[in-house]
């Protein structure tokens, strides 16, 4: 509560702003930054509501585009002799080859 007060501007302050910044950019130069703020805030405005009609017409205009379906699994191709196996025995087998071939090997 305290906070919005604070930022709300009265009479008084907004006439100290005006007299600071015409002591500080001069008589000359006061209407030409108004100007360019004037300019500025009509194009962040157009700017906005061009962007919000474009969304707004994207949402009414375009459905929503249909999921695809996810690949199916791969499968891993099977090897003669191996009828049956699992991937479980494939790993067992070459855990247990290559400890042979580590003890081997010392």
């Amino acid at each position: 509560m305290h906070d919005a007060m604070l930022a709300m501007l009265q009479t008084p302050e907004i006439i100290g702003l005006l007299v600071l910044a015409l002591i500080f950019f001069g008589a000359k130069k006061l209407p030409e930054l108004a100007r360019g703020l004037g300019s500025g805030i009509k194009e962040f405005r157009k700017a906005t509501r061009d962007v919000t009609d474009e969304l707004q017409s994207a949402i009414e205009s375009d459905p929503t585009p249909p999921r695809r379906s996810p690949p199916p699994p791969q499968t891993l191709p099977m090897t003669p002799g191996m009828d049956g196996a699992t991937s479980e025995s494939i790993e067992a087998v070459e855990s247990s080859t290559s400890s042979d071939v580590a003890t081997k090997a010392s």
